[in-house]
Parts: C-alpha cells; structure tokens; sequence
C-alpha cells in the first residue's frame, strides 16, 4: 500500500509539472513515505533521513519531507527533532504534496499537515504511465480491527471505501495503457463496503472480471475472518480471480490468537483454508507472521511451525514482535527477550524455506501461465513473470512478448523463483 500511494503522490507531482531526478543528488526535493509497522522500519527512515540531512547542508536549497505512517503517527515532532525537514504529511493529506511543495519552494515555511479529511479514500488514484502491465488498485483506507500488536488503525483512520464505479473507471483506464493485472488493495481487503455495499468485495469483484482486456485480479490484504461464502465461491466462480490466497494468520497458537485480539483460532483457520481449496483445488497460500509476541513460549512457537507446514504457507512475510506506541500488546506482560524473537525468526525463516522450496520443485517439468512483465532484473537476456498462483519465473524470452500470457515449460526451482522455457521454441 505504501508503494501504492508513493505512486499516486509521484504521478501527481509530475502533473503539477514537476519531474522525477534520476539520483537525490540531482533532486529539490526529496521525500521518503514511511513504514510504522515496526520500529525498524520507523528506525530505517530517521537514519535515512539524517543522511540526507548532510545533502541538504551542501545544497541548501533541498526541500526534505516525510509522508505516510511516521509521519502520521509523529506529526510535528519529525520536523522538530530532525534538522532539515521541511514537510510532514499524513497518510488522508497526500494529494496536497504539489501544493505544498509549491509553497516550499515559495518560501513560505514548511507544513505539517497529519489532518483527517472526508473523502480522502478517493484521492489515492493516479497512476505513472510507465508501461508496466500491472497496478496497484486502492479501493479502501482504513482498519476497524484493532488488534493488540498493530498501529495501523491509529495511522490510516477508521474504514472508508471507494465505490465500485470510480474503482472500475481507474480499472479501465489502466487497461487501456496495457495493464493486464491489477491488485485491489485494502488495509482490510475483506472488509470493502462494509456498511455501505450489500455484497461487499464480491460485487466489486464481479465488476471489474467484466472488464475487457484485463487478464488477472488478486487481492490483499485480507483478514481470514472476511472469507464468506460469497467470497469463497468467487474464487470457484470468476476465472480472473488468481487461485492465490493470502491469509494472515500471525501465529499458530490459540492462545497468542486470543490476545492478539484475532478473532479465529487455529481450527477455524484451518477451516478457511480448507474450504478455499475445495472451491479452487490449485489454490497456493501466502502469509503474515509474528513471532516473539507477549508471553509467547517455545510450544506456542512450535504450534506456529507446525500450521506453517500443515496448511502449508508457500510464501510468508515473517516479522519480529516490535513494540508500537499506544498498543495494548506494548503493555503486556511477558515481552520475549530480542535474542529470542530472533532465534526464533531464524528458525521459522528455515522451516519456510523447506516448506517453499518443496512445493516449488513440485512445479518442475509443469508448464506455467506466466504473465510477462518484463526483464530479469539479474539477467538482461532473460524476462520475468508471474504465474497465477504468484510465482516468480525467470525464462528465455524476448521484451516484445511483455504483457502477454505465455505457456512457460518450468525446468528448475529455488525457494523464491522458478526458471523456464517457453513451450513455443520460436518465443
């Protein structure tokens, strides 16, 4: 979502007539969207800052800013503690960068500016014309969860969600550049329209599957306890709808679920899992888990490994417990010791990677439908793509075939990427 709405800020920018400089050291300004999610990431941003600090010393002239989460969290403290930052702009007030950067460079002061505005959910909508052949599509702001470990409702604001027809408008619009995939995005994918659309994601989803020229459709991020029936069956029902589920389950153990504040436990999850892959047999699933959180033991780790393997989770974001401010969990009992969590996340990260590296092999001697996106990023004699399923495949291929859907005979695989030919020797 962060590079979502970094986008939209850029591609306004440019239509307000500003440019994109090719290094910081050709830049008037320079703006880094943040991450609170945890304090490293928070910690990374400072420390980058800082530096910059020591750009703006030689060229005075600099304009520095924070956007997003951090800046959203800490407001005027940022511009306060750290020398040199001239703008601090929160996650409901990007679309107001160009003018403020406009009165930066007027003269007039820096801006802090971490206001909540109606309607904001609208404004994350432009989109670079870069000829990529997939896009990031934001279709709601917001989190009502509220669970112990996370900081987002405080940063991104109560639920708000675009309605189908400005999203499906963005959509074909895409389409018509040469987007063949777009990702629907939602702090709480599952919960679009809440309140507002009777069916919810579903009915947003059967809008844009009939949308001509546009291939694939995922979603993320969402939260297990959104998939209905309805949804459920989508994944059965709509062709375009990627069999790629991403459920966040953070932790394996009934215990930690409960005062994570998850609301499921590990045999409802289990059921979530095994209804999707009823309604879609080839369906391959992705994750979000925490380890080290409060009071968490050996055997709730190991409960943890065990769902990892059961369900099993291909792919999965693996994240250290880090305290939040204004969090309940910060204030919980039983903070596991730093050399524990990472102990701990090493041992997780290896188990993924068995897990991962298995079922990729599984692939070999398969041939993939793989949207081309463009070059290896390793390899300029090679192309990169994407299976439905969410797999990385590196193949023998030509730029002139970007954005097609090819047949990909896969030949090897590593934990993370799969390596092919195409089927037709003449691509």
């Amino acid at each position: 979502m962060n590079a979502r709405d970094s986008e939209a800020v850029a591609a306004l920018l440019q239509q307000h007539g500003y440019a994109i400089a090719d290094s910081e050291a050709e830049a008037d300004a320079i703006l880094l969207n943040t991450c609170s999610i945890r304090d490293l990431a928070e910690q990374k941003a400072i420390g980058k800052m800082t530096a910059l600090a020591g750009l703006k010393r030689a060229k005075p002239s600099l304009r520095l800013g924070f956007l997003g989460c951090m800046a959203q969290s800490r407001g005027d403290e940022l511009a306060k503690c750290l020398p040199g930052v001239d703008l601090v702009v929160g996650t409901q007030r990007f679309h107001h960068v160009p003018e403020y950067l406009d009165r930066l460079f007027a003269g007039k002061g820096g801006v802090v500016d971490v206001s909540a505005e109606q309607g904001s959910e609208s404004t994350v909508k432009d989109h670079l014309d870069d000829g990529a052949v997939t896009a990031l599509v934001s279709i709601m702001q917001g989190c009502d969860m509220h669970c112990t470990f996370c900081i987002v409702p405080q940063v991104r604001g109560p639920e708000r969600s675009r309605n189908i027809g400005e999203i499906v408008d963005e959509v074909e619009k895409l389409v018509e550049r040469g987007v063949r995939e777009v990702t629907l995005l939602g702090q709480i994918v599952t919960s679009y329209g809440r309140g507002v659309v009777p069916r919810k994601l579903v009915q947003l989803l059967e809008a844009v599957h009939e949308i001509k020229g546009l291939e694939r459709i995922r979603v993320m991020s969402p939260h297990p306890k959104g998939f209905g029936d309805d949804l459920v069956a989508a994944y059965r029902d709509l062709p375009k709808l990627c069999e790629h589920a991403h459920l966040p389950v953070q932790s394996g153990s009934d215990r930690i679920l409960k005062a994570m504040r998850r609301g499921y436990d590990r045999a409802k999850f289990l059921r979530i899992v095994e209804k999707l892959r009823a309604a879609q047999p080839k369906m391959v699933f992705s994750s979000d888990i925490i380890v080290g959180f409060p009071g968490e033991t050996e055997e709730d780790f190991q409960e943890t490994v065990s769902l990892l393997r059961e369900v099993p989770f291909e792919q999965a974001y693996l994240f250290k417990y880090s305290k939040r401010r204004g969090t309940p969990a910060a204030e919980m009992a039983g903070q596991v010791p730093t050399a524990v969590k990472e102990e701990r996340h090493k041992r997780l990260l290896a188990a993924l990677n068995e897990t991962a590296l298995r079922k990729n092999r599984e692939w070999v001697g398969q041939i993939v439908e793989v949207l081309v996106e463009g070059q290896s990023a390793k390899n300029a004699q090679r192309c990169f793509g994407r299976t439905r399923t969410n797999k990385g495949v590196v193949f023998e291929g030509d730029l002139r075939h970007k954005g097609a859907l090819l047949p990909v005979r896969v030949e090897r695989a590593t934990v993370v990427t799969l390596y092919g030919v195409p089927v037709n020797k003449d691509l």
